[in-house]
Parts: C-alpha cells; sequence; structure tokens
C-alpha cells in the first residue's frame, strides 16, 4: 500500500483563526494505491490460518502442562501477637529455604491471622512453630516453620497454627526503650543520684587492681566446674526426675503424709517428756549388753554344742512334722477322753477296750524306727512278723485275737470274774 500526497487543483484548506486574519491555504491531494488482488494471496491465507491454528495449541498445550506441573499448594492459619515487617507476599521458608509465601493477614483484637501457603511436596511436622524472623535491622522479615521434619504426621491443608507455638522478634523501639530505661536507673536520676554508682565502679576498681590472674583463674576454675556438671547432666537430670517423682508421690498422698508427721511429731514429743528416763533405759541397757557380749565370750564352746543339739532336734521335728500335726489336732480330743474317763469315787480309769482296733506290731515298730531320722528299712521287720506262727480266729492284719462276737459265742461271765445269771 502506497500513500501520496499531491496538491490538488481547485481545492484549498483553510487553516488559522476565523477573526479575519491571514489564514494559509494548503492545496492537498490524497491518493492511495492498493494492491490488486491476486489469486496467489488464497494459498497464502490459508497457511497463515493453519499457522495461527498450531500456535493456539501450542500455546493451550504449554497453559495445561504448566498447570498440570503445578504441584498442590497446603495452606494453613498462624496466630501471632503482632506482624511487624510481614506484608502478604512475604516468604515462608524451612531452613531459610523459600516453599510458599503470606497470603493474607488479618488483624483480630490483640492477636494477628496470617493464612501461609506453601507447595505440598515439603514436608512440615505436624506440630510446627512458626517464628518471624529478620535476618538484618532494615530487611523484609519471612516466616520460619521449624523445626525440620524428620517423619511422623505432617501439617495438612487447612491447619492452625496457634498463638502459643509462634515467636516474634524484639523490636528495635523495644530494645532502644530498655536501654533508655537502664540509662535512667543508673543516671544522676537513678541509682547514682548521691554518686553512689560511682563510688561503686571507684571501689571495684580499687580492689580488682592487681588481681587479674586470680580473677581469669576463678573464671577457669568455674568454667571447668560447670564442665564437669555438663558432663554429668543424664545423671543430673536423672537425680531431679527421680526427685520430681518423689515429689509427686508426696504430693499424692499428701493426706497420707501430714498424718505421718502429727504422729512422728507425737512421738517425737512423748519420748522429750521421757527422755530422762529413755536415758536410764539405754544406761542399763548398755550394761546389759556388756554382760551378755562378756557371758558369750565365757561359752563359746558351750553355746556351739548347744545350738548343733539345738539343730538336731528341730532336725528331729522337721521329719516328725506329720506326727506333730496329727498330735495337735488327736490330743484335745484324748486329753477331754481321758478325763471323762477317770472316775474320781474309785479313782480307776473306766474305758472300754477294742482289740479290732490294736495296731499292727510291725507298723508299730516301723514308726518308731523311723523317728531317729535313720533311714530305715521295714521289710526286714515284716518278713520276720510273717515268720511268727498265726494265732488261731486272729485278724490276719494285726494278728490279735478276734471279738467274741466273731465266734458266735460271748461268755458273759468274762473268764468266771463275774457271777453267771440265768
Amino acid at each position: 500500500m502506497v500513500r501520496q500526497l499531491h496538491p490538488e487543483p481547485g481545492r484549498t484548506h483553510t487553516g488559522g483563526s476565523t477573526d479575519g486574519r491571514d489564514t494559509m491555504r494548503i492545496p492537498m491531494r490524497l491518493a492511495l494505491k492498493l494492491p490488486k488482488p491476486s489469486a496467489k494471496l488464497a494459498p497464502n491465507r490459508r497457511l497463515v490460518r493453519r499457522l495461527a491454528f498450531a500456535t493456539v495449541l501450542v500455546v493451550a498445550a504449554a497453559l495445561a502442562v504448566v498447570q498440570l506441573s503445578e504441584s498442590p499448594k497446603v495452606r494453613v492459619t498462624a496466630y501471632f501477637p503482632r506482624t511487624v515487617g510481614i506484608y502478604p507476599g512475604s516468604d515462608v521458608r524451612v531452613l531459610g529455604i523459600p516453599i510458599g509465601e503470606v497470603k493474607k493477614i488479618t488483624p483480630q483484637g490483640a492477636r494477628v491471622r496470617v493464612e501461609l501457603e506453601y507447595d505440598a511436596q515439603y514436608k512440615v511436622p505436624e506440630e510446627a512453630k512458626a517464628a518471624i524472623i529478620n535476618s538484618s535491622v532494615v530487611s523484609d522479615r519471612y516466616v520460619q516453620l521449624l523445626p525440620v521434619h524428620r517423619g511422623g504426621p505432617v501439617l495438612k491443608s487447612g491447619a492452625v497454627i496457634p498463638e502459643e507455638r509462634t515467636a516474634v522478634p524484639v523490636e528495635l523501639d523495644r530494645v532502644f526503650d530498655s536501654l533508655r530505661m537502664t540509662a535512667d536507673a543508673l543516671g544522676p536520676q537513678g541509682a547514682n543520684k548521691d554518686g553512689s554508682l560511682s563510688r561503686l565502679l571507684a571501689v571495684g576498681a580499687d580492689n580488682l587492681q592487681g588481681q587479674g590472674a586470680q580473677l581469669h583463674q576463678t573464671v577457669e576454675d568455674l568454667s571447668q566446674a560447670v564442665t564437669t556438671l555438663s558432663d554429668g547432666r543424664q545423671d543430673l537430670f536423672g537425680t531431679v526426675r527421680n526427685l520430681q517423682v518423689f515429689t509427686a508421690a508426696l504430693a499424692a498422698d499428701d493426706a497420707d503424709v501430714r498424718s505421718f508427721n502429727d504422729s512422728l511429731a507425737k512421738v517425737a514429743e512423748q519420748l522429750a517428756g521421757e527422755r530422762q528416763d529413755l536415758a536410764a533405759a539405754i544406761k542399763h541397757l548398755a550394761a546389759a549388753l556388756a554382760d551378755v557380749s562378756e557371758f558369750v565370750k565365757q561359752n563359746k564352746k558351750d553355746l556351739t554344742a548347744d545350738v548343733k543339739g539345738l539343730a538336731n532336734v528341730t532336725n528331729v521335728l522337721v521329719t516328725q512334722r506329720a506326727a506333730l500335726q496329727e498330735l495337735l489336732e488327736v490330743a484335745p480330743a484324748g486329753l477331754s477322753n481321758l478325763q471323762n474317763a477317770y472316775n474320781p469315787s474309785s479313782g480307776t480309769l473306766d474305758t472300754r477296750s477294742n482289740p479290732e482296733q490294736l495296731h499292727d506290731p510291725a507298723e508299730l515298730l516301723c514308726s518308731l524306727l523311723k523317728t531317729t531320722g535313720e533311714k530305715t528299712d521295714c521289710r526286714d521287720l515284716k518278713t520276720l512278723f510273717d515268720s511268727l506262727p498265726k494265732l488261731p480266729a486272729a485278724d490276719p492284719l494285726t494278728g490279735a485275737a478276734l471279738p467274741v462276737a466273731a465266734t458266735g459265742s460271748m461268755d458273759k461271765t468274762l473268764g468266771g470274774i463275774l457271777e453267771a445269771r440265768t
């Protein structure tokens, strides 16, 4: 396309004001020369359209790849007492490495709500803390998440970090205020109002003059003491933990401890009231113990023999433990029966014999032999008693004569002692 400017005859351009002053007349002619349409332009247009369509496809694919390649985000909320130097867009870091940014800051009364967002590929512990860090005095601050994740649950999207787990740095103006207050307290209007601080410094300088070596040695000794405590910190901490457990147990049993203290106080009071008698008793006890010690020294051999004999007696008691147990169970009934059998008018024991309950002589002798504590084989006794002739009409177990009822007749005269009656 070509543009040409030619003066056009017969036409003028009037410029200037309309108040009758001189005007400038510029004859102009505008001519536009356009290329004539050609049949060769049709393929070029189709090529341009194809290129444009391909470009759109490439851009769309690139946007899709970027969108899909973006890792999901984790958005958490943290509450700080103040957020000086923190703004939307400030970094969120772990170990000083940026992993996200601050999205929103909202004041809420005495605290500030801060919404943080970081890539989900970075894992943060579930009980993480958040702190506002400033790398220098005048630079922007950032939010640091700590500690580093070393395994376990992670902080999920929507989690809240309470104010108890957040920290903010001390502001510079507060540091200056503290220094100013310290200077005022130590200045002419404070501790040095009467020159006391000046005198203290002067006296301290006089006393420490020439004591540098001793002061240095003191610091070294203190350092060694602290090092010793540090080396034994495990035992020290263990002692503190044990004391804590002990005091916790005392606190749990406070009522019992108070009762014990009251009882102990009463005992102490009673002993204090009887201290003279107690002192006399202890004095006599000391004399008695001296006599006992002398007696033991003089009769050492006899006491040794008595102890050995007592050991033998106790051995017999242990061996006959079952018999003693039976004796303790049967003896009361036997003594009661003996009392009932005694006839005081005739001075006799009125009893009725029961031959069927006699013990086997072999068993009786065997039991007596066992009381000696020796290992006894009763088979010889059994052989001996088995070789004896059997009594007629005798019990095969005991060898005793059977009662009269067993023979089928009864002797009412008891062998002629009583008079027979018809």
